[in-house]
Formats: C-alpha cells, sequence, structure tokens
C-alpha cells in the first residue's frame, strides 16, 4: 500500500511540475507575441516591454508555485533529513526569488501606472 502511494505521489509531482513548465512557456510566448507583433507591424508601442515584462513575471510567479508544490510533494513520500534539508533550501531559494519579482512588479506597476482622470466637480 506504501508503494503504491509513493507511486501515485511521484506520478502527481510529476504532473505539478509539468503543469508549471506549461504555465511558464505560456508566459513566454504570451510576452514575445506582445512584443513581437508590434515590431512586425511597423506599429509604434509605447510601454509594451514594461506590459510583456509584468504579464510574464506574473507567470513566473504562478510557476514558482507550483514548482514548490511538486517539491513539497516528493518531500512528503520521502522524508529523510536530506530531502527535508534539500526541500528548505529549494524552498527558501524559490521564496527568495518570489518575493524579489512579486516586489519588482509591485513597484513598477506603481512607478508607471497611467495617471488617472481628473474627476469634474458636479454643479450644485
Amino acid at each position: 500500500m506504501e508503494t503504491i502511494f509513493k507511486t501515485l505521489a511521484g506520478y502527481v509531482a510529476l504532473g505539478v511540475e509539468a503543469a508549471a513548465v506549461f504555465l511558464i512557456v505560456i508566459g513566454a510566448v504570451e510576452a514575445l507575441l506582445q512584443v513581437l507583433t508590434p515590431e512586425f507591424r511597423r506599429q509604434r508601442s509605447p510601454g509594451i516591454r514594461r506590459t510583456a515584462w509584468i504579464g510574464f513575471a506574473g507567470w513566473l510567479v504562478l510557476g514558482l508555485e507550483f514548482e514548490l508544490a511538486a517539491d513539497v510533494i516528493r518531500t512528503a513520500i520521502s522524508p529523510t533529513w536530506s530531502d527535508i534539508g534539500q526541500l528548505g533550501a529549494i524552498a527558501t531559494i524559490r521564496t527568495v526569488l518570489n518575493y524579489f519579482l512579486e516586489k519588482d512588479v509591485k513597484e513598477y506597476s506603481e512607478r508607471y501606472k497611467p495617471a488617472e482622470e481628473p474627476r469634474l466637480k458636479e454643479a450644485a
């Protein structure tokens, strides 16, 4: 029974890792299309790289979360001290990457947020 559970959990972890790769590929293709489409059409596209970068960063953050989930599943099925230490190191690295990526996206988004239109005062 334990062997079946470990085998099943291994396949689940592999599936979650595959989903992470798929999400990152979607983000990369989307970002490439956003950047290259205006170039091929010879259109002026101010801010398109920033928009593509922010979108791609979101996909990367999601992919990192999936990768971490796969690592947790793998460690849950074979919890040796070595595996737990590796999970801790991987989780720390991915969490730090995720934190700084989200921080950069937030700062970048706020810095270049389009100005809001001023509200007109209603006549009394």
